[in-house]
């Protein structure tokens, strides 16, 4: 593959990655979590040192750890008191320790970090269809999170189960988190959650407004970051997170 076509590849990728982070990053700020998709990012560490040592694609090392602590923080935070920014938390110091420990020095830039070089035409299909299931299984749940993020007992009453929601949302928070990976790194794939959608804040005034604006700047600053990224020649995931920065400073200025 030219360089050309794999610089496309991971557009295309990082523009649909983008937005099904943004729009997932409008609903975590709502629900006032949102470092936990960027403290979630960092639980992906060990998957990726785990991949890499058995010579397997890293998403399935990053994704079988977020599924796990996903499933581990929404299991905790049913059987005790403890919120869920404090598990993850957790969750997020001893993975990342593990993780660093894991990973050789060689290595460590790129899962840090995010590697253009390595987005091919499988990943970037598997990209595009992940992210679109995502977007729309958000959509499908976003009304009964809105009333949860209200009050537990209103979506009771409303016949929500409040704590599959729950689960499927820390799910699909670890889904793309561990899209965004390749594309931005482990340590910077949470900013492409969260400086979107608080940039569509900024200039948003009901959710329809916020949700959309939010998967919008997503996709604006991943591609973006891609592209100077590649004329820089640097990592992606600074430039996505500096480029997702400058649309917040914009949106922030001309904030209602």
């Amino acid at each position: 593959m030219d360089i050309n076509t794999n610089l496309l590849m991971t557009i295309i990728s990082a523009s649909f990655i983008g937005a099904a982070s943004g729009y997932l990053g409008s609903l975590l700020i709502l629900r006032r979590m949102a470092l936990v998709g960027d403290a979630l990012s960092h639980v992906a560490l060990p998957g990726i040192a785990i991949a890499l040592i058995l010579n397997i694609n890293p998403f399935i090392g990053a994704l079988a750890f977020l599924t796990i602590a996903s499933l581990g923080i929404w299991r905790l935070e049913e059987k005790s008191e403890i919120s869920t920014e404090t598990l993850v938390g957790i969750f997020f110091t001893a993975s990342l320790s593990i993780g660093i420990i894991l990973t050789e020095d060689i290595e460590i830039l790129e899962a840090l970090f995010g590697d253009i070089a390595k987005v091919g035409m499988v990943d970037t299909l598997f990209a595009v269809f992940v992210s679109c299931l995502a977007i729309y299984i958000i959509s499908k749940i976003s009304r009964g999170l809105l009333l949860d993020t209200i009050s537990k007992d209103l979506a009771k009453s409303a016949g929500i189960n409040t704590s599959k929601i729950d689960l499927i949302f820390l799910l699909l928070v670890g889904v793309i988190v561990a899209l965004g990976i390749k594309v931005a790194g482990a340590l910077l794939t949470g900013a492409l959650v969260i400086i979107p959608a608080a940039a569509a804040k900024n200039i948003s005034s009901n959710f329809r407004d916020f949700s959309i604006l939010s998967l919008l700047f997503g996709v604006l600053s991943a591609v973006l970051g891609i592209i100077l990224a590649s004329a820089l020649n640097q990592h992606p995931g600074p430039m996505i997170v500096l480029s997702g920065t400058a649309i917040f400073l914009v949106t922030f200025l001309l904030r209602k």
